[in-house]
């Protein structure tokens, strides 16, 4: 008999489309005529993104347009963690980060979920920055992944390696 059933909770983000997300973003503030002459530019810096502008009405507008691009490339706006807009000499600078793997704090309360909540015989393990879990029956794990959906944890969540 194979081994019990299961299944990885991550928190993973696919760069290529972040990528293209940042591009079609670039473009669009490049060409729209309410950002002409704001001096609004998106930049990136190794795995992180800065939005400038001359006003903080732009600067909050052009992180509007790279929130949209993201979603449109079905990346989660959770994990994108954006920052205040800061005022850095004469500009107003926005500063971003795409978050992946799952903290321990939050993953700790996965855990506690699927314990408290989850069905009878189901262990979740805590491996670096995902989650293991597994169970008897294959039912049972659905029913944990159903369970997950419906919390909000504040990361983006996949379930992956489902055997």
């Amino acid at each position: 008999m194979a081994a019990s059933p299961s299944f990885d909770i991550v928190s993973k983000v696919d760069r290529q489309e972040v990528d293209n997300a940042f591009n079609q973003a670039e473009k669009e503030l490049a060409t729209r005529f309410d950002f002409r002459g704001t001096g609004t530019v998106v930049a990136k810096s190794g795995e992180a993104f800065t939005i400038t502008s001359e006003t903080e009405e732009r600067a909050t507008a052009a992180l509007d347009v790279f929130k949209e691009k993201l979603v449109k490339r079905n990346i989660s706006l959770k994990s994108l963690d954006a920052g205040e807009p800061r005022q850095s000499g004469k500009t107003y600078k926005i500063d971003l980060k795409v978050v992946e793997g799952i903290e321990s704090d939050k993953a700790k309360a996965i855990s506690k979920k699927i314990r408290d909540e989850g069905p009878k015989g189901v262990q979740a393990q805590i491996q670096g920055d995902q989650l293991r879990v597994t169970g008897k029956k294959r039912d049972d794990l659905q029913a944990v992944i159903a369970l997950l959906k419906q919390e909000d944890f504040g990361v983006a969540l996949q379930f992956t390696n489902y055997r």
